[in-house]
């Protein structure tokens, strides 16, 4: 396994629990943040899963397969997580550290994916 995949498992992870951590401070009586909120939690918590299963994958189909995955679900949670920012839930400055986290993990990603895909 190289360096980035074992450093990729817990940064997936953290990258969860910061996720975590940003919906329990939404307002609870706030609907639209509640809604955004829930839909980043879901994507954003399965990122390190979905890398999780590749990283235990089968064959090269199965990897490729997972990590795409993973590159969606780390896509959607941009979406959301700017949603909350432009709709005015969450500050820029507030959203600024886990955008930039989100941002990283998409490059990293599709690295990933498109060296699986031989592409690179």
């Amino acid at each position: 396994m190289s360096e980035q995949a074992k450093d990729l498992k817990p940064r997936t992870k953290a990258f969860a629990l910061r996720v975590i951590r940003m919906y329990s401070k939404l307002p609870k009586n706030d609907t639209v943040a509640q809604v955004l909120g829930k839909q980043v939690l879901r994507s954003g918590t399965s990122v390190g899963a979905n890398y999780r299963e590749a990283s235990r994958s089968r064959s090269k189909a199965e990897f490729t397969s997972k990590i795409g995955d993973g590159l969606k679900e780390i896509e959607e949670t941009e979406y959301w997580l700017e949603l909350l920012m432009d709709s005015g839930c969450i500050s820029a400055a507030k959203m600024a550290d886990l955008l930039d986290e989100t941002r990283q993990l998409i490059a990293i990603f599709t690295t990933i994916d498109k060296r699986s895909k031989g592409e690179l």
